[in-house]
């Protein structure tokens, strides 16, 4: 039929296969491998502290600096390759997850194959483009976001991923055999079930129209791969016409130059009397403002995971800190207390040395708490906070270290931990636009409103000549997408109504 065939994987070995330690498979010379004069096993090569965060019980990392934890996980994509397998989504490796090392060897053994298999990475928690151009030439796709469902809330969240992701020329990027693409995981239309459940799929999706055409939109615009992630055995006529729509997928295949727009308007507020009321608005909101501590997960080489500094209140107790301004000068500043790691029995002796100069960061209200910096499970885009306390234990997620550049980094993810302040003010939505420009020369504008309430929105063909300079926009006809109906720009000014949640999509040929 012409169908591709993927599998999904998690990362390292499992606890299965570990508690029967089965011997490891060499396929370069066929049995059992061996080193040093023995035969090496699935406990050998095993690291249980660095068990799969959001399944800790199914999955553990295995060591890729030992033979046979490399021999190990060539047999297994070698079998892959063997079953014709055309792409791997390998999870728990990525973002909180982060395993660099098992992606890089993993990559290594993909490029050797004579098949081609599109390498794909998940899950996207706590993802910035720092920590994506690590991975970007060793894969395929990489998801970028929390787990995506269908609520509005998870496609408005977005918006401002995306933009980071074309502000850093990651789309497109050098990958694996060819490119590599941000993944902003699947569109959930059609006949599906709810997270987290073993049952279904039992219910239709709750996007409306608009917020599918919303998604479908922004997906393509951004170039994510497309997957759909409802079922396709009851694929409604209307999901069927979104997610095959011709344009669409055009874009998302073949358009380049492909980023935000931020020179669009809403015309209605600019009245004299609108900026008088927004002003008041404005300067309200401003009194009302107050600033949370909002703890995340970054990439260590950028500049703002650098930030944290030691402070000693006796000659027994130290507590480190953040030092950079919270927006609030009046606001304490955020500190946990410092405290030696104290191994629980002679089994954890092993790991000493790994351990040397790391620590626990326990709340300064309860010593029995310690910042925990990887989620247990999954997080959907809803979910931001990063950094929470829980009950300390061994845990390599709850172990850290302070550089002396100022970096505090995590045992488990490698990554560093950063501060920023949080406004806790009503987020009123607003319009965004995308644009990109076609393979035969047209430009493909879209507006989004993530407002509440239906709102025009207008572009000037002046302020598109600035981002494709020595283009023409002196005369522009098209069509607008989803309603199909013919645009001619009048006075130099692209203008539509769009309903709340929704979005317009135009195919331009200027000259």
């Amino acid at each position: 039929m012409g169908l591709k065939f993927g599998i999904h994987v998690m990362r390292g070995i499992s606890t299965q296969a570990v508690n029967a330690d089965t011997p490891i498979l060499d396929t370069a010379k066929g049995g059992s491998y061996q080193e040093s004069g023995r035969v090496w096993h699935a406990k050998d090569i095993a690291i249980p502290e660095r068990a799969c965060a959001w399944m800790p019980h199914g999955f553990m990392s295995v060591n890729t600096k030992l033979g046979a934890g490399r021999a190990f996980l060539r047999s297994l994509y070698e079998q892959y390759a063997a079953w014709g397998v055309d792409l791997v989504k390998h999870d728990c490796v990525f973002g909180d997850d982060l395993d660099l090392n098992e992606i890089s060897y993993v990559s290594e053994i993909l490029n050797e194959l004579d098949r081609p298999i599109v390498y794909s990475l998940s899950p996207g928690t706590s993802v910035t483009p720092a920590m994506a151009k690590d991975v970007s030439g060793l894969v395929n796709m990489y998801r970028i976001t929390g787990d995506d469902w269908d609520n509005w809330g998870d496609v408005k969240a977005h918006f401002n991923v995306t933009r980071d992701f074309s502000n850093a020329d990651m789309i497109g990027a050098k990958g694996l055999k060819g490119n590599s693409w941000p993944d902003l995981d699947m569109l959930p239309f059609g006949w599906l079930t709810d997270p987290g459940s073993n049952e279904g799929p039992h219910r239709f999706s709750n996007l409306n129209l608009d917020e599918k055409k919303t998604q479908m939109t922004l997906w393509s615009m951004a170039k994510s791969p497309l997957m759909y992630g409802g079922d396709v055995r009851k694929l409604d006529e209307t999901t069927y016409d979104i997610i095959t729509n011709p344009t669409l997928l055009e874009i998302d295949l073949f358009s380049s130059n492909n980023m935000e727009f931020p020179y669009i308007v809403n015309p209605k507020i600019f009245t004299s009397e609108a900026k008088e009321l927004f002003g008041k608005i404005r300067s309200k909101r401003n009194r009302q403002t107050s600033y949370t501590h909002s703890l995340g997960l970054t990439g260590c080489t950028e500049s703002k995971a650098s930030g944290w500094y030691i402070e000693r209140l006796n000659q027994d107790l130290e507590r480190i800190c953040w030092k950079r301004s919270l927006g609030n000068k009046r606001q304490a500043p955020f500190c946990v207390h410092k405290r030696e790691l104290h191994l629980a029995s002679d089994e954890d002796t092993m790991y000493q040395e790994d351990y040397s100069g790391k620590h626990h960061l326990v709340s300064p209200h309860s010593m029995e708490f310690c910042m925990d910096a990887s989620p247990k499970r999954k997080l959907t885009s809803k979910e931001f906070k990063r950094g929470t306390f829980s009950p300390c234990k061994q845990d390599a997620n709850q172990i850290w270290e302070l550089n002396p550049n100022g970096t505090l980094v995590n045992s488990y993810s490698g990554l560093c931990a950063t501060l920023d302040s949080v406004q806790a003010v009503v987020n009123t939505g607003g319009i965004r636009s995308w644009i990109a420009t076609g393979r035969k020369g047209e430009i493909y504008v879209a507006f989004f409103n993530l407002s509440e309430e239906k709102t025009e929105i207008s572009a000037e063909t002046s302020n598109l000549a600035k981002v494709f300079p020595g283009r023409n926009f002196i005369s522009c006809k098209g069509k607008e997408v989803w309603s199909g109906k013919d645009i001619v720009i009048v006075n130099g000014t692209l203008s539509m109504t769009v309903e709340k949640h929704g979005c317009a999509l135009f195919v331009l040929n200027c000259s």
